[in-house]
């Protein structure tokens, strides 16, 4: 009996090692493979989010969504502006002028999109609806957000520049329905000069319960929350900082331990000397990693799923680079620019930009 209990033990650690190695693949990309799935001249394309059936968008004069699913097809008198069978626009305007789309969210179905500038206005579209719902509006001067995430299917968090003297947080409790400011006196205090950039809608890194925000500019820091934006704490960075257009452009965590941060300034696209960060203790401290080597400005940064927090994809207006390093060394794949990346499993990804959505797929 005991020899019976021993081969069965140690059948069950040699499949759980087999499927430990099957998640977590040691490999290198050399390669990618840039396939473009939607073009468009007047889009300018910062943020894509995707569910099983579509892949949403937000642009410089619109919100999109594609259907990913070919048999998926829209009705061209449900809709304000169609493209296609299986694509549509959806141009909102304001006081005669469209409205620019650089944070959405995909929530179960529906599309949360929320636009830059003065006023901020937040229109939820529900998956069956015609027309979008407005569910928030900011009128302040200084109002300008800069992305958005949620939790799960009920609570989210988007994040913009400073009203007051803190960073503009909303959160929604219901699905996106309805917003809540929170106040300055329930946030840490926001130094001059410090925002957020909206450039690839990678501003917020959550995982479970936990929430790092990225800003940016004369001061560079992270915001964190550990119970879904109810306290909030700050911690310092070693990155670039100090002037407007310096800064975290973007954030991802793997985990809850490790995470990474690139941007640097993109007026000086090339320098590389301060501008990517890693931490391995959920953020409360983090390090330089590849000073002075490329690449240089990137404006978003995501882990490749199931590489245990080891590979990294950057993309930006310069081209798409690879570590295997957790950003310690890096390897350039591509000059086609991008602004944002998001990823569908650990070889195929979208990408988006300059008129252009893409499909990326990595291979060695």
């Amino acid at each position: 009996m005991k020899n019976v209990f021993s081969i069965i033990l140690m059948a069950l650690i040699m499949m759980s090692c087999n499927k430990e190695e099957k998640v977590f693949k040691s490999r290198t990309f050399k390669y990618v493979d840039v396939e473009t799935i939607f073009k468009d001249s007047t889009a300018s394309i910062r943020a894509i989010d995707f569910d099983e059936d579509y892949l949403y968008y937000g642009s410089s004069n619109h919100i999109g969504k594609r259907a990913l699913n070919k048999e998926l097809k829209f009705s061209v008198d449900d809709l304000k502006l169609s493209t296609g069978k299986n694509h549509f626009k959806n141009i909102l305007n304001y006081e005669g002028k469209p409205l620019a789309f650089r944070a959405i969210e995909s929530v179960e179905g529906d599309l949360l999109a929320l636009s830059i500038s003065s006023p901020a206005r937040l229109y939820k579209l529900s998956r069956k609806s015609k027309n979008p719902i407005l569910v928030y509006e900011e009128g302040h001067e200084k109002a300008f957000y800069d992305s958005m995430k949620f939790w799960n299917g009920e609570e989210g968090i988007a994040i913009g520049d400073q009203t007051d003297d803190c960073i503009s947080i909303i959160i929604t409790r219901d699905g996106g329905n309805s917003w809540t400011k929170l106040s300055c006196d329930d946030l840490p205090k926001a130094k001059e000069g410090e925002a957020a950039f909206a450039a690839s809608d990678t501003n917020i890194a959550i995982v479970g319960d936990k929430t790092w925000v990225a800003t940016g500019g004369k001061v560079s820091r992270i915001m964190y929350s550990p119970n879904k934006g109810k306290t909030w704490e700050v911690y310092q960075t070693p990155i670039v900082q100090g002037i407007e257009t310096t800064g975290m452009y973007s954030i991802d965590f793997y985990d809850d331990n490790n995470g990474f941060a690139i941007g640097g300034d993109y007026t000086k696209a090339a320098d590389s000397s301060a501008n990517k960060i890693r931490t391995k203790d959920g953020g409360k401290t983090w390090q330089l990693v590849a000073q002075n080597e490329s690449p240089g400005y990137r404006s978003c940064v995501q882990y490749v799923p199931h590489s245990n927090a080891k590979a990294l994809v950057a993309v930006g207006f310069n081209g798409i680079d690879y570590s295997n390093s957790a950003g310690a060394s890096w390897a350039h794949l591509s000059d086609e620019g991008f602004y944002t990346i998001r990823f569908l499993n650990d070889s195929v990804a979208y990408a988006a930009g300059n008129k252009r959505i893409a499909k990326l797929s990595f291979r060695e």
